[in-house]
């Protein structure tokens, strides 16, 4: 066999592919995963909203970040069991995702990196991208990582994980895309829902061909760690001209019983 067809048989096949490798649940415990995920879907969506109202950099913040993560993971694990899933190479062998999601998650900010060159022009798009940018500028690096990460896996874990396991099989894809939206739009940040519903989709398709969340969760990490090292700089500027028009004036100032 020739290397070139060696490296063929090993490459994974694509997004198209399904790998079947899930237990089918009873229907209890079905029912019980969808009363957990939609208890959690409330909770995690109320929290995510009042997270990006705080002060960037606060105390609040990290903590209202930190409990978001938190909803999503416990929510998400209590709800039943989860499955990491596999990838079938073209030679027909099964392996656990690592070195594909990777790959996928760095392809992804690629893509985010360039669309974030032209959002710069488009100023609705620019200033919503400034504004969640601004907790990244004003916090601490580690500690932003760490949010960041934290709600990253935790998004996993209960968005293709548990709510994607009670959905069922009619078109989990596009539904948990969906709720995953929905749930990115208390927010209110339109860069943010945009994003949620690009990846979303991309995480759904990874779940549905891997059977599991590890890829998602690979692909998502990867993708978060890396948008919070390069894309802040882009926006630097824009982050800082909107602090100084957002800040009181002279006038302002000097009425303090207005």
């Amino acid at each position: 066999m020739s290397p070139r067809n060696r490296l063929d048989r090993l490459l994974p096949r694509p997004l198209s592919h399904v790998v079947v490798t899930e237990v089918a649940a009873t229907p209890a415990e079905h029912r019980r995963r969808r009363r957990v995920v939609a208890t959690t879907a409330v909770a995690g969506a109320g929290l995510l909203g009042a997270s990006l109202s705080t002060a960037p950099g606060s105390r609040e913040f990290y903590l209202s970040t930190a409990a978001v993560a938190g909803v999503w993971s416990v929510g998400g694990l209590a709800s039943g069991p989860l499955h990491l899933g596999w990838i079938e190479n073209r030679d027909a062998t099964l392996r656990r995702p690592i070195l594909t999601p990777v790959a996928t998650g760095v392809a992804a900010f690629g893509v985010f990196y360039a669309g974030a060159l032209l959002t710069r022009r488009v100023p609705l798009l620019g200033d919503a991208v400034a504004r969640v940018l601004r907790f990244a500028h004003e916090g601490e690096d580690r500690r932003v990582l760490a949010t960041t990460l934290a709600n990253g896996v935790g998004e996993e874990i209960f968005f293709r994980g548990a709510l994607y396991a009670a959905l069922g099989g009619r078109n989990p894809v596009a539904r948990s895309t969906a709720v995953y939206t929905l749930a990115t739009a208390t927010t209110r940040n339109p860069a943010l829902v945009l994003a949620a519903g690009v990846m979303g989709t991309l995480f759904g398709l990874q779940r549905r061909a891997s059977g599991g969340l590890q890829a998602p969760l690979i692909t998502h990490t990867v993708w978060s760690a890396l948008m919070v090292r390069y894309l802040p700089p882009l926006f630097r500027g824009a982050s800082r001209a909107r602090a100084i028009a957002t800040a009181p004036g002279p006038t302002t100032r000097l009425a303090p019983g207005r």
